[in-house]
């Protein structure tokens, strides 16, 4: 049975990724700064930092492969510095000590975000479409840009890496409260929450975590693969859930212009008065207006992904933001 590295099990898809090799026989280690909810003997956690060579160092120690899923995945920090400190030069740091450990495969966990381009697409985003740093929306954007050009980088040196794009992830345990479970938190809210037009594409947590398991075992070295659902509008995604509410969902569309200088403000007040996560950020709003849909395709050729309709995972990712309100509620 294959050991493997889990870099940022604790968050959301990473959780999902361990069950999912658990599932399959796998024994495992957790790198993480923060704790598993659920251990089992077959898990070993580690505490560290991405960027700390020596303790990533020992958590490759005796593993036969890595996914590389540790980073910052929220749009807003209080220290911008840390984006690239954690999404950059971790992954640097990850690949170099996975060179010296002589690790047989590493997975590289990047993100969707970077493959818009500053202009909506006429047709759907695969992996072929090619950008600059200067094209990113924002300072996450960027981060995360960089550090899939290292792993990029480090296929073309010989290091046995493959690349995944996840898109927009759904399912129950989100405690983090990433981006889109954070959005799905507004819908139920209800009330007249602004909005802007979009295009998601949605993907059941749990088809991301298995798509990550098929290109560590298929994957093609140096290769991105999408690992994605259904594309979706935002009118789309507010009609769901509706249906899964019983009660209409009636947001209040507000125009480009307006949603770009909410998320200017907001972002200020968050960096220099209120220091909390704001409702929006300009580099939120940015990769909103140039949201354009994506093809899984290569992904379902190659590795034989095949994610299943998006309805079950929303129902999940509604039904446990539900039951958690309801916990909050009675404490």
């Amino acid at each position: 049975m294959a050991k493997s590295l889990v870099t940022g099990g604790s968050g959301f898809i990473g959780h999902h990724l361990v069950s999912a090799l658990l599932a399959r026989g796998d024994t495992l280690r957790i790198f993480d700064l923060n704790a598993p909810l659920e251990t089992t003997a077959k898990v070993e956690f580690l505490r560290g930092s991405i960027d700390d060579r020596p303790a990533v160092l020992d958590a490759l120690h005796g593993t036969d492969r890595v996914f590389h899923l540790a980073g910052i995945a929220h749009l807003w920090t209080r220290n911008l510095a840390d984006l690239d400190r954690v999404n950059r030069f971790g992954t640097e740091t990850l690949l170099s000590a996975a060179a010296e450990s002589g690790i047989g495969r590493i997975v590289h966990c990047s993100t969707e975000s970077i493959l818009m381009p500053p202009h909506r697409a006429d047709v759907p985003i695969d992996e072929t479409i090619s950008l600059q740093l200067s094209d990113m929306a924002g300072p996450y954007t960027r981060s995360k840009f960089a550090g899939e050009q290292r792993a990029r980088a480090a296929a073309r040196a010989g290091l046995p890496v493959v690349i995944v794009n996840p898109t927009v992830p759904l399912g129950a345990g989100d405690h983090r409260m990433t981006p889109p479970t954070a959005l799905l938190q507004r819908f139920l809210e209800g009330g007249r929450t602004p909005l802007l037009e979009c295009t998601l594409n949605l993907a059941d947590v749990r088809d991301i975590a298995e798509g990550m398991i098929l290109a560590a075992e298929h994957g093609r070295i140096g290769e991105r693969y999408i690992l994605g659902g259904q594309n979706l509008s935002m009118h789309e995604l507010a009609g769901f859930i509706g249906q899964f509410t019983g009660k209409p969902v009636s947001p209040m569309w507000i125009p480009p212009w307006l949603a770009l200088s909410a998320g200017l403000i907001g972002g200020c007040l968050a960096n220099h008065i209120t220091h909390r996560m704001p409702a929006a950020t300009a580099e939120g709003v940015r990769l909103a207006l140039r949201s354009s849909p994506l093809d899984i395709g290569k992904a379902r050729r190659e590795l034989g992904y095949a994610p299943r309709p998006i309805e079950r995972a929303l129902a999940q990712a509604l039904g446990w933001l539900t039951k958690q309100g309801r916990k909050m509620a009675q404490t």
